[in-house]
């Protein structure tokens, strides 16, 4: 380690100084969301605005799940709600993911280009064009105000399917035809074979189902009558509306934002190394 640091030129080292601001920089936005949460009230509406609590407080938490406690629905209930639709959509959105890439990947079928086309045409359509269809599907199976029609709508992930299936082209049909020989089912294969190889991109789908299964209030809004079946970002989004002014409840607000900021930063944190191998093989920049 010493050795290669006295090798290391002046370009290079100006280069990791470069790297090292850079990345102090970056981090910027941490610091104030996380700082944000813990101010005060006084100190929420400064200008210009302080990255550091000076008077840090937990008032901020306090407010926010105490707003509840005078209706029948406390904060807490929306909480678990959240838990439990993220990551019953999190496994379905990767499993269904990767079954749907490996057919279309290692399986010869009439459409299957068809339906692989279909669903990278599908990435052009914004949200709001299917929440029609969305509602009457989801009206239809009758499972209006229930866990389901929290998942789902949201199991579809095409960008996942997209990503995964250009990873699984990668590995050798020649691996898998000698596991066939060895009379491996299907499903063995699939799960002994090629997702091992494709961890990186199954992490980063991850990544990307968990935040958007965390962040969504389209299932609350649409198909959630009952109070109670709805969501922490939806009760985030109902604090400040329909107030007179704008500054009540926004350190209720800023504390509620750091909440649902923390989950999608530990899971990236977790899965970090297996983003960064995904970006190397894939040439994503």
């Amino acid at each position: 380690m010493a050795r290669s640091l006295r090798n290391t030129s002046r370009v290079q080292w100006i280069i990791m100084l470069l790297l090292a601001l850079l990345s102090v920089f970056m981090l910027l936005p941490l610091v104030y969301i996380f700082n944000h949460a813990f101010k005060p009230l006084h100190e929420l509406f400064l200008f210009p605005p302080t990255f550091i609590a000076r008077d840090a407080t937990l008032q901020n938490f306090l407010e926010l799940f105490s707003m509840t406690q005078s209706t029948f629905i406390p904060v807490s209930r929306y909480i678990f709600n959240s838990l439990v639709v993220t990551v019953l959509s999190t496994v379905l959105m990767v499993a269904t993911g990767a079954l749907c890439a490996f057919a279309l990947s290692k399986h010869r079928f009439p459409g299957s280009k068809l339906i692989f086309g279909t669903i990278i045409a599908s990435l052009l359509f914004a949200t709001e064009t299917i929440a029609i269809p969305r509602y009457v599907v989801v009206q239809s199976l009758g499972i209006m105000n229930t866990y389901w029609a929290h998942i789902l709508p949201v199991i579809a992930m095409p960008v996942g399917v997209f990503l995964l299936k250009q990873f699984i082209d990668q590995v050798p049909n020649e691996l898998l035809e000698s596991a066939k020989i060895d009379r491996a089912s299907e499903f063995r294969i699939f799960m002994t074979i090629v997702m091992p190889i494709v961890k990186p991109a199954v992490a980063t789908i991850t990544i990307l189902a968990f935040q958007s299964a965390w962040s969504n209030v389209e299932t609350s809004h649409l198909f959630m009558q009952d109070d109670s079946m709805k969501t922490l970002p939806f009760y985030l989004s109902t604090l400040t509306s329909n107030l007179a002014n704008a500054v009540a409840r926004q350190g209720a607000v800023a504390a509620g934002s750091l909440i649902m900021f923390l989950p999608s930063l530990l899971i990236f944190l977790f899965y970090q190394r297996k983003v960064i191998a995904t970006m190397a093989h894939s040439g994503i920049k």
